[in-house]
């Protein structure tokens, strides 16, 4: 039994070290109001297969934490909005759910953290006043199971709580929550957990009526001329993201807290709409999701907390088809529910390799844009985009059709393929457009094909030189695993010898 109580605590004690060392993480929500949602095993093998090392359950589900066993990845449990009411007005209960929930599959399942519940506060505030008491009966449940060092507790929260985001420096909590708010912070200060923030640009953008322009959102490069100034502290933003979090850290300043790290439980950007919509669309998902990974693997925070890394949850992994509401809101998926693929391409690595059928979408031009301007952003497509273009020169494979629309199509989709990894996108002065049927026609093949095999000219294709990250966090997290290896072995050499 010694030996086992050590095995056990080693386990703990080299996860927590583990996710110490890796740094920043961008994790994904699984929602459940799926028709057709994936088993368990079928899911967790969808989070290897794309290398995703965290996730968020909106509940506890037994099937879910089952799969999860001995795979590493990070958990974040639920406590639902049904249960708060009950953990909240006992302890007796609390303990039940952390040891039914939490330490019955501990340490195999490599569970990190709680939500209790769900923007609580803005959603259902008749349940507010036990929201804390509930965080700490928890916590206390923790403490009796010797648990608290390895799981934290929190509580995810909407961008509504704060009335006025922008300027961020002048941000604050809206008043009338100021008490149950403080409380949480404390608890959150007492316990070193972090605060759980949801926070969408994507309804930022929306709302907005034309405030801010559409990269400010995607978390596109702005140009020195359109960056967005806080003219209290002079810090540049160059996206809402970063914007919203830092708005959350003086509003937390403003009640007179410090050194409290944000984690965004929920972020992300739909890829359909109805008509009304115009801004959920496939392109804007997949510039925004793959821009917010890059963006948060590189380790910094916003202007306000340069140094402190912001820890994100995209939502979510499936379309919730059974959810009610805007057509919108059912189109937050990553992944196909059938085969476990991605809707677009993306990297959960944050490095060029971007994940799933390359061919899943093109960039071509639009019908009908204007002309003028669709030359210019050949022009510059095949010149400063270093989009290979031979194959649209007389004699090649692409030459014919000979107009404008045709070979523009042709260079804008070879840029877009090769550069879409390193914030390459399909815009072309608006006269491009992401479609998801191959373009392709005779023996000329577009990049991206899954017929392209060699370049549509009879050469073999190439990257084009560009702009490329640092070494990928695949790199870093192979290394990291030999240092894992390695500590986990020094720690339990000792005990296998007693």
């Amino acid at each position: 039994m010694k030996i086992q109580n050590c095995h056990t605590s080693v386990l703990l004690l080299t996860f927590a070290t583990f996710n110490i060392v890796l740094g920043a993480f961008v994790g994904v929500n699984i929602g459940t109001d799926v028709t057709d949602l994936p088993s368990a095993s079928n899911i967790v093998a969808t989070l290897k297969s794309h290398q995703i090392t965290h996730v968020r359950l909106y509940d506890a589900n037994a099937h879910m934490l089952q799969a999860l066993s001995n795979t590493s990845i990070e958990v974040l449990v639920g406590v639902t909005d049904k249960e708060i009411l009950r953990i909240g007005e006992s302890p007796s209960v609390a303990a039940s759910w952390i040891s039914k929930n939490v330490a019955a599959y501990m340490p195999h399942t490599n569970i990190t953290t709680i939500a209790v519940g769900s923007e609580v506060i803005t959603s259902i505030p008749n349940i507010a006043p036990v929201l804390v008491p509930a965080m700490n009966h928890l916590h206390s449940a923790l403490v009796a199971s010797n648990l608290h060092f390895r799981v934290k507790v929190s509580t995810p929260q909407s961008m509504d709580l704060i009335p006025k985001s922008f300027p961020p420096s002048t941000a604050t909590f809206n008043s009338s929550w100021n008490s149950t708010i403080h409380q949480i912070l404390q608890f959150l200060k007492n316990t070193n957990s972090s605060y759980m923030l949801n926070a969408y640009p994507y309804y930022g953008y929306t709302k907005g009526d034309g405030i801010f322009p559409i990269e400010y959102a995607l978390l596109r490069s702005l140009p020195a001329v359109k960056k967005i100034v806080d003219p209290n502290t002079l810090f540049h933003y160059d996206s809402m993201f970063d914007a919203m979090v830092d708005a959350t850290y003086y509003s937390i300043k403003a009640l007179n807290f410090n050194d409290i790290p944000i984690v965004v439980t929920e972020t992300g950007w739909p890829r359909l709409g109805g008509s009304h919509e115009p801004d959920a669309n496939l392109e804007n998902a997949e510039t925004y999701n793959n821009n917010l990974i890059r963006r948060v693997l590189n380790d910094s925070g916003p202007p306000s907390q340069p140094k402190v890394a912001i820890n994100t949850y995209i939502y979510e992994l499936f379309d919730e088809d059974k959810r009610i509401g805007p057509i919108s809101e059912k189109h937050w998926g990553l992944f196909y529910t059938t085969n476990g693929s991605n809707l677009y391409p993306l990297s959960f690595s944050g490095s060029n390799q971007i994940f799933g059928n390359s061919s899943a979408s093109f960039c071509v031009a639009k019908d009908g844009a204007d002309a003028d301007k669709m030359e210019a952003g050949l022009d510059w497509a095949c010149g400063q985009g270093r989009a290979n273009c031979g194959s649209i020169q007389a004699g090649k494979p692409c030459y014919f059709p000979n107009d404008v629309k045709s070979h523009a199509s042709y260079a804008y989709n070879d840029y877009y393929q090769k550069m879409r990894s390193v914030g390459g996108t399909c815009d072309f002065d608006d006269t491009a457009i992401i479609t998801t049927q191959d373009p392709s026609y005779g023996s000329c093949i577009y990049a991206g094909s899954s017929n392209m095999s060699i370049g549509g000219d009879g050469s073999f294709s190439s990257m084009a030189l560009g702009p490329v990250g640092p070494v990928g966090a695949g790199l870093k997290l192979q290394v990291l695993s030999l240092h894992y290896v390695f500590s986990c072995t020094s720690l339990l050499l000792p005990l296998m010898l007693l």
